[in-house]
C-alpha cells in the first residue's frame, strides 16, 4: 500500500465516524515549554485542559490530524534504520466525546479491517500500574472483549505519556504492535502534571492517538526499515544518481534524507538559520547534511535538487511547499554560501590536529565558534577517526562564552575602572561584530581589536574580497 493511500484511508476511516480533519499545526510553534512541535496533541492542548472548547472552534469533540513533528533528541542515531528528525504523526482525538472503550475498538477496527493487518502478528501493552497510579484493568477487558490475545503489561516509562514539555496533561497509554513494531499508541489523557511532577485529574478525560505515519508505511510496504518505503526512496535514488564516489554508503544517504526533509519543512514554517533556538537547529542538520553531501562528491546544485524532490513529493498533502519553493531554494543556498568555505577549512583544520583518543571541548567548541561545525558534525568526523568527544566540555565552554557575552553586556551598565562609557559600548559591539561576521562570512576567527573612546578597530583574516 502507497504512503498517499495509507493518508487517504485514515482521513476517510475516522471521517466515517464523525471525525474533523484539522490541519497540521507549524513545526514552529507558541508553546513556550518546547522549540518546536514534537507531537500530534501539542496544538490540541488547551482542548484537553478545558481552555478551549473544541465544539466550538471546530464543530465537533473528536478531530482527526496528520501532524508535522521534529525531535532532536535522537539526532545522533539518525543514520541507523529508524531513527528521524522530521516526522509525520497521524492521531484521533477526541475533548471530552469518547473514551477508553471507543478509542481502542476504533483503533483495532482500522489496523484490522482498514489496513488489512492480520491480527496473528499484533500483542498489545497497557499499563500494569506503578507508582501510586492503578494498572489500566479498563483496557485490558475491552482488549479482551475485542478477540485481542496478546496483552502485555507495561511500565511508566513504556505506558505512561507524557506530558509535551515541563508540565500539560497526560495519562496511561495502550500501544498495537505489528511484528514488534509500535505503529499505534493510544494516550488516555485523565491527569495534569504540574511543573513539580505532581499528578492532578483533568477536569474531563481525553483521547490523543498517535500513529507514526513513517513507521506504519514500513509496515505496510513490508520493507526493513523507514528508508526503503516510498516516503524516502525518490530522495535516497537523487542522493545515489548525483554522488560520484563509487562505493555506497547508507548511515550517509539517510542522514542526507532525513536532515534535507526537515530543513524543507523547517524553512517553509517560517524558521531561518541562525546560532539561537529553532534557527540553531534548522543550521545544524542543514549544515550536517551539506557535509555529507560533500563527502559524497555530490554534483553541483545538489541542494536544490534534492530539495526540489521533497518539495514534489509532499505537494500533494503540503501545497505551500509548492508555493514557497522558491524562498526554501534560496534559503539553503544561502546557508550553503555561507558554510562551504568555513567546512573546508574547519575540515583541514581537525585533519591536521593531532587528538589523543578524545576531542576536549575546548577543541569541540573551537570548530563551532571559528568555522560554524554543529557538535553533530565534529563528532561525525571523531567516529570516523575513532575518537571520541568530550560533548559536557563542549557544552560547558558553549555556556562559558554565553555568560562572557551577557556579563559583557551587563557588567558595563555601572561603568569598567579607567573607562568611559563610550569605551564600553565598543568593547561590547566588539562581541557582536564577530558574531555577525560569523553569520554572514563563516569562518571568522578574530585577531586582534584595539578599542578607545573614538573608534572600534577589529582585525580578523579573510581569503577574499568583502
Amino acid at each position: 500500500m502507497k504512503s498517499d493511500e495509507i493518508r487517504s484511508k485514515f482521513i476517510s476511516f475516522f471521517e466515517k465516524y464523525n471525525h474533523k480533519l484539522v490541519k497540521s499545526a507549524s513545526l514552529k510553534t507558541d508553546d513556550s515549554s518546547v522549540l518546536l512541535t514534537v507531537a500530534g496533541m501539542q496544538q490540541f492542548k488547551p482542548y484537553f485542559t478545558s481552555e478551549r472548547d473544541a465544539m466550538k472552534d471546530f464543530g465537533s469533540k473528536d478531530v482527526i490530524t496528520i501532524q508535522k513533528c521534529f525531535r532532536t533528541k535522537d539526532i545522533d542515531e539518525v543514520g541507523d534504520e529508524n531513527h528521524l528528525t522530521f516526522f509525520e504523526m497521524m492521531g484521533n482525538f477526541s475533548f471530552g466525546g469518547y473514551f477508553k472503550d471507543n478509542a481502542v475498538r476504533l483503533a483495532y477496527e482500522f489496523v484490522k479491517d482498514e489496513l488489512k493487518l492480520d491480527k496473528g502478528r499484533m500483542y498489545v501493552t497497557i499499563f500494569g500500574g506503578e507508582n501510586g497510579i492503578p494498572k489500566d484493568e479498563e483496557s485490558e477487558e475491552i482488549w479482551k472483549d475485542s478477540g485481542m490475545m496478546g496483552i502485555k503489561m507495561g511500565s511508566v516509562e513504556d505506558n505512561f505519556w507524557g506530558p509535551t514539555g515541563d508540565e500539560g496533561p497526560c495519562g496511561p497509554t495502550t500501544e498495537i504492535y505489528v511484528d514488534n513494531c509500535e505503529v499505534y499508541n493510544i494516550v488516555f489523557n485523565e491527569y495534569y502534571k504540574d511543573k513539580n511532577g505532581k499528578l492532578h485529574p483533568l477536569k474531563q478525560n481525553g483521547i490523543d492517538t498517535g500513529l507514526g505515519f513513517e513507521r506504519l508505511t514500513m509496515v505496510m510496504q513490508n520493507k526493513k526499515n523507514v528508508f526503503e518505503t516510498d516516503l524516502f526512496k525518490p530522495l535516497i535514488d537523487k542522493i545515489k544518481e548525483l554522488k560520484v564516489v563509487n562505493q555506497d554508503n547508507e548511515r550517509a544517504y539517510r542522514i542526507i534524507a532525513d536532515h534535507i526533509r526537515g530543513s524543507v519543512f523547517l524553512i517553509n514554517d517560517g524558521i531561518r538559520p541562525s546560532n539561537l533556538a529553532e534557527g540553531y537547529i534548522l543550521r545544524r542538520v542543514l549544515r550536517r547534511a551539506i557535509r555529507y553531501c560533500k563527502l559524497l562528491l555530490l554534483k553541483d546544485n545538489f541542494l536544490e535538487e534534492l530539495c526540489s524532490v521533497v518539495i514534489k513529493q509532499y505537494s500533494n498533502y503540503h501545497p505551500e511547499l509548492n508555493k514557497n519553493k522558491k524562498e526554501i531554494l534560496n534559503v539553503v543556498n544561502e546557508e550553503y554560501e555561507k558554510f562551504k568555505l568555513s567546512l573546508d577549512k574547519g575540515l583541514k583544520e581537525f585533519n591536521k590536529r593531532i587528538f589523543t583518543g578524545k576531542i576536549s571541548g575546548e577543541e569541540a567548541f573551537l570548530l563551532y565558534q571559528s568555522y560554524g561545525f554543529p557538535i553533530e558534525i565534529t563528532k561525525d568526523l571523531a567516529r570516523e577517526k575513532g575518537l571520541e568527544v568530550d560533548e559536557d566540555g563542549f557544552y560547558k565552554e558553549f555556556e562559558k562564552h554565553q555568560e562572557m557575552s551577557r556579563k559583557g553586556a551587563g557588567m558595563f551598565k555601572s561603568g569598567l575602572k579607567n573607562h568611559e562609557e563610550k569605551t564600553v559600548r565598543l568593547h561590547t559591539a566588539s562581541h557582536l561584530l564577530l558574531a555577525a561576521l560569523n553569520i554572514v562570512l563563516g569562518g571568522i576567527e578574530q585577531k586582534g581589536s584595539n578599542i578607545t573612546p573614538e573608534r572600534l578597530r577589529f582585525d580578523f583574516n579573510f581569503d577574499r574580497r568583502l
